[in-house]
């Protein structure tokens, strides 16, 4: 639950903090944009090297060492004297992030796999209250006039005390897995339904958490504190959701369940697209992340049933799609943004979130069980 909070943490003080890092640095919309896509991209390489890393020493201490290098890229962006400086610590906070991602996941899957009950949402709602507290430190630390950097210091101060507080915990019944034949070709066929749902909705959540801030900015005429606010209450959204989600599951089906978050999420970026004020503007983000909130965990918790003795090697797989979706997410609505258009960066993603209405058939529930 620690290590999903503080990933939550490391992303809101990221994303939060574009405006404020933006004008301090004296970057340009394209440079900016440029610099999220290139987070995106190492992110993507990170995941691999979470995924070498996991098998060598396993997720927690995986997870401890993502913690303390994404603590150290928080703080070269925040104290970087120059926009080179500051590029590279966007850089290396994409591979923290990316490696750390492999890390909390498989081990969330190997919890859920030994408790044989729907858990992944539990962990991505602390990965939400993380993401609030975070963007409420960044709101908090423009209110009161304080340089971007004192913000992303403290933000680095929590990430560094739960790497001091992670311990491995022994899971009930853990037993020593069988082994089971390779990865084919089949699988990843198998795959394909969940990385595509996976990548519409990263392609959502990149272009809410990564622009709304310079969004309400930009086109809304919001302060630099009001920025953080919609992505304040996007995380909002999505603790209701996620701490929802697994009741739901057991309840109404995966599949129910699937469906009607997609149909709430392209309703609610319509708003966005249409918000005439930043005060819509952020109950739109936060109605967004209630339906959003619920399709990344399901969908990873039923691709790592596929092989639940594999599942670090499938999930490493499955974030290429996660990674594809923040990068086509942040880049196309950056590049959106930077010629004024940032109404349609929204509208976009409605209409592709309706292409998860054809994946939901393939989601399912935890063995023992039955779908509704």
């Amino acid at each position: 639950m620690l290590a999903f909070a503080a990933q939550g943490v490391s992303v809101a003080a990221v994303y939060t903090t574009v405006p404020a890092v933006t004008e301090h640095q004296g970057l340009s919309p394209f440079l900016t944009t440029a610099t999220l896509v290139a987070v995106a991209l190492a992110a993507g390489f990170g995941s691999f090297l979470g995924l070498a890393a996991v098998r060598v020493a396993g997720p927690v201490a995986t997870v401890r060492g993502a913690l303390l290098t994404a603590a150290v890229a928080l703080t070269l962006i925040g104290e970087a004297p120059g926009p080179q400086t500051v590029i590279c610590a966007y850089v290396l906070f994409g591979l923290a992030v990316g490696g750390l991602d492999v890390a909390i996941n498989t081990r969330a899957a190997a919890i859920e796999h030994a408790y044989g009950r729907s858990l992944f949402g539990s962990f991505y709602t602390a990965w939400s209250v993380g993401g609030v507290l975070a963007a409420l430190l960044t709101a908090g630390a423009a209110r009161l006039d304080r340089p971007v950097g004192d913000g992303l210091a403290v933000q680095a101060g929590i990430l560094l005390l739960v790497a001091c507080c992670l311990r491995t915990h022994i899971l009930p019944s853990a037993q020593v897995p069988s082994p089971q034949p390779p990865l084919g070709r089949r699988l990843w066929l198998r795959l394909l339904p969940f990385g595509l749902v996976l990548l519409v909705v990263y392609v959502v959540d990149s272009t809410v958490s990564a622009w709304s801030a310079v969004y309400l900015r930009g086109t809304l005429a919001a302060s630099l504190t009001v920025a953080p606010m919609a992505y304040a209450a996007y995380q909002a959204g999505t603790v209701v959701g996620r701490a929802s989600a697994d009741r739901l599951v057991q309840r109404v089906g995966t599949v129910a369940v699937v469906r009607t978050a997609a149909l709430v999420v392209a309703g609610a970026l319509a708003g966005m697209a249409m918000a005439p004020s930043w005060p819509f503007a952020v109950l739109a983000a936060g109605v967004v992340g209630l339906g959003a909130s619920v399709l990344a965990p399901l969908c990873l918790a039923s691709a790592a049933r596929l092989r639940p003795a594999a599942s670090e090697t499938v999930l490493a797989r499955l974030n290429l799609f996660n990674y594809a979706g923040v990068l086509t997410g942040g880049a196309v609505s950056g590049l959106l943004g930077s010629t004024g258009e940032f109404r349609l960066a929204y509208a976009a993603p409605a209409a592709l979130t309706l292409l998860v209405l054809a994946g939901a058939r393939h989601f399912t529930r935890p063995l023992g069980t039955s779908e509704a």
